[in-house]
């Protein structure tokens, strides 16, 4: 193997453990320790860890298991069920966030461009924050947590769209064909997987259940080649991954695959989030600091108000409205992408790239510290709110 990639890992997790460690102790957030020690060891600060793209690309499978578990998690019934019921209040909020965020960058000064793409990218929140301190129990059997997947499962639909549209508008119209392709081959993939599980997968499944290594071994081939169908189609890794994880929901080997899976995920998650702070260019905050705090304070204010108001004339509870608002009031790793893409086609200045990952950065710190602090999570601080 690689020095230089043992050499990596050693510094991320060794250095990790430690920061986790003095975490605790001070009774802090992981997810802010894992982002803040990225930013530290990076090629920004003490240079360290100089290859951030490569963990950045490692951490993706983080995200495409994250997505596969939740897929896992809901029955292809519930899901259907609670996306009739939550595609109204995803497209209402998110164009009102789009709105915000376009009027605050215009009123920094940005391009019209640049303000529309700054706009895009305060629509959506994260979901790896958002079911990473939502507590399995809560994931499992209550109505908060499939009406929080439902509407981060269409926030994921919305960013693959606008991710698109940047594409289009800097390469020309073939764009256009591409998402087309991608709208008629979703149907088919779905139905595809579910074939594929039910002549497949299952009579497999059922055979050598008992062989745990290759249940384990067929599960993650099964998540990773739907996910590349899925790219190849047009669509993403992380919907490929839901896909895969959703056929198989039904599946009474479900629980035994998501149990088994978990530790893997976390391993690539703390890469996420440890590329996240590294990836960041600390010597161009005074330049972007005061649109990025204006930008993340609102987003973190409005965000939990429009969706408590949404979710109350939608019938539901007070409480739950409260708690689906407060974990859903960050920005999103998409807008990390879509950042990414504008600047890489040249849509969006450097200023305008690192405005947009100051404030999602911004957000995910104070989100994680409200919701550790104040709702049940399986990281919290306190006993009393801690839920695995």
């Amino acid at each position: 193997m690689d020095h230089h990639l043992i050499q990596l890992f050693f510094l991320v997790f060794t250095g990790s453990a430690v920061v986790a460690s003095l975490a605790l102790f001070g009774r802090q957030p992981l997810l802010v320790a894992y982002i803040l020690l990225g930013a530290l060891m990076g090629p920004h600060a003490l240079g360290w860890v100089t290859d951030v793209e490569l963990i950045g690309e490692m951490a993706s499978i983080g995200i495409i298991f994250l997505l596969f578990l939740l897929g896992l998690d809901m029955q292809p019934q519930a899901l259907l069920r609670v996306l009739r019921q939550v595609t109204h209040i995803t497209l209402i909020s998110s164009l009102l966030f789009a709105a915000v965020g376009y009027g605050i960058g215009h009123l920094f000064g940005f391009s019209a461009i640049e303000s529309v793409i700054i706009g895009a990218s305060m629509m959506f929140s994260s979901t790896i924050i958002g079911i990473k301190l939502l507590p399995t129990t809560v994931l499992h059997h209550r109505h908060s947590g499939e009406l929080m997947v439902g509407m981060l499962l269409m926030q994921d639909f919305l960013a693959i769209f606008v991710l698109l549209m940047l594409i289009s508008a800097s390469s020309g119209g073939n764009s256009f064909l591409n998402f087309g392709f991608s709208l008629v081959a979703l149907p088919i993939l779905i139905t595809g997987s579910v074939v594929m599980v039910r002549f497949i997968l299952q009579p497999l499944f059922a055979r050598f259940d008992r062989i745990g290594e290759y249940v384990f071994l067929l599960a993650i081939g099964w998540c990773l080649g739907v996910s590349e169908l899925a790219e190849f189609a047009g669509l993403s890794r992380e919907i490929g991954a839901f896909i895969a994880g959703i056929s198989i929901a039904t599946s009474p080997i479900a629980p035994y695959i998501a149990l088994n899976l978990k530790p893997l995920r976390d391993f690539f998650l703390i890469l996420f989030f440890f590329s996240l702070g590294g990836g960041f260019n600390l010597s161009l905050i005074p330049q972007i600091a005061l649109p990025a705090v204006v930008l993340a304070v609102i987003m973190l204010t409005l965000k939990p108000v429009v969706y408590h108001w949404l979710l109350r004339h939608q019938s539901e509870s007070h409480n739950l409205a409260w708690d689906i608002g407060l974990r859903l009031g960050q920005n999103s790793e998409f807008s990390l992408l879509i950042a990414y893409v504008a600047f890489n086609t040249s849509l969006i200045g450097n200023d305008a790239s690192h405005l947009i990952q100051a404030a999602a950065i911004i957000t995910f710190l104070i989100s994680s510290y409200i919701v550790v602090f104040n709702l049940a999570n399986p990281i919290a601080v306190s006993d009393k709110l801690r839920r695995d």
